[in-house]
């Protein structure tokens, strides 16, 4: 009786995550994919975007933003989609307190309680912006990428 609960549970969290992959964003906004020309809907499915794409082209591609930013400028107004990489960065090992141990001496027929250090892994959680897509009039204005 529990496997098939676990299993149904299992499933139930997997469908829930909903992990958005370009063909789960192409399947929401199938009649802006699919007005597109062929050459451009091939650059959309490998996740690339150009100057002169529309902000659905662009979420089919890239996906939701990290942070929208509207700037106004001389010129008019823009919008920035800022594309954000998230990880965890080791930072070595840091003292996290005491272990009790207890174990018996058979010298003096007691038990004997020590204690030692335990250290533990530390991780910084890190962001890095990866991509800047700026937008005018609802059109990609320019592209900002991260080079390695």
């Amino acid at each position: 009786m529990k496997t098939p609960l676990t299993l149904f549970v299992c499933l139930a969290a997997l469908v829930l995550a909903g992990c958005s992959t370009v063909q789960s964003r192409i399947e929401e906004k199938s009649a802006v994919f699919n007005a597109l020309p062929s050459e451009t809907q091939s650059r959309i499915q490998q996740g690339l975007v150009d100057v002169g794409y529309t902000q659905d082209m662009v979420y089919i591609a890239m996906g939701r933003a990290d942070k929208v930013v509207e700037r106004a400028t001389g010129a008019g107004s823009e919008t920035v989609w800022i594309y954000n990489s998230y990880y965890q960065e080791y930072q070595g090992s840091a003292f996290a307190g005491y272990r009790r141990s207890v174990y018996y001496d058979q010298r003096i027929k007691a038990y004997r309680v020590f204690y030692e250090p335990v250290r533990a892994d530390v991780y910084r959680d890190r962001v890095e912006e990866v991509a800047r897509v700026v937008f005018k009039d609802g059109k990609v204005a320019s592209i900002e990428q991260v080079k390695e």
